[in-house]
């Protein structure tokens, strides 16, 4: 069975929560970023992912990638990408920062 490709977001604030190290990756588009983000999160915008394979096969050497986009839907669409370009500890945020902002940090704007 492969493993597990998206993260609920209850899940990935219990593993913050625990003191695991992740790594944020945002795949939106700047304008999109300007309008609401999660501090933490490294901008590679979706296009940019497969120029920037070796610097994120560096950042997954310090902990699991959690990419996130709007909805989750391009975020998922990299994690696959990066699983088979051989990241396997990459992981989609389910229904992405619109999701996280209503369920985890309000304090993050959702648009």
């Amino acid at each position: 069975m492969p493993e597990l490709l998206e993260l609920m977001p209850a899940e990935v604030q219990t593993r913050l929560n625990r003191g695991d190290r992740l790594v944020w990756i945002d795949v939106r588009e700047p304008e999109e970023i300007a309008l609401a983000r999660i501090e933490e999160a490294q901008l590679i915008p979706m296009q940019s992912v497969p120029a920037e394979v070796q610097h994120l096969e560096s950042l997954a050497d310090e902990g699991d990638l959690i990419v996130i986009c709007h909805h989750g839907v391009r975020s998922l669409q990299v994690a696959a990408w990066l699983r088979q370009q051989g990241l396997e500890n990459c992981f989609s945020l389910a229904g992405g920062i619109d999701r996280w902002s209503r369920e985890i940090d309000p304090t993050v704007p959702r648009y």
